[in-house]
């Protein structure tokens, strides 16, 4: 599983429990350049997480509607809380058990 991680500084706790959840490719863009908020998510990618609390709004609304556009099941998070890795692993179990077919039921916290 290739998963695509934008927001955030440092990412090894949650590199740790995507690895542990089977992902096999973990690519992160911080968002503290302004070109990161101009990029295309890349082809091969089986999950997006924001970290909403590192993003700015209008650069979160534009990788939703890539996600959607593409397929990508995608999940928005503040931080990275228990909770919070709850919600991931429960995306990436019902990824995982979906083959990556698409499903908008997978899709965690939409809304946001």
């Amino acid at each position: 599983m290739s998963v695509l991680v934008i927001g955030g500084d440092k990412i090894t706790r949650l590199k740790s429990l995507l690895v542990s959840l089977g992902a096999t490719k973990t690519h992160h863009w911080n968002s503290r350049n302004k070109s990161t908020t101009h990029k295309q998510l890349p082809q091969k990618t089986d999950m997006l997480i924001m970290l909403t609390d590192f993003l700015n709004h209008n650069a979160m609304h534009d990788f939703k509607r890539q996600a959607k556009k593409c397929e990508i099941p995608f999940i928005c998070v503040k931080g990275l809380s228990g909770c919070s890795e709850c919600l991931i692993s429960s995306l990436a179990h019902k990824i995982h058990n979906n083959k990556g077919a698409y499903n908008e039921n997978i899709v965690q916290n939409e809304k946001r």
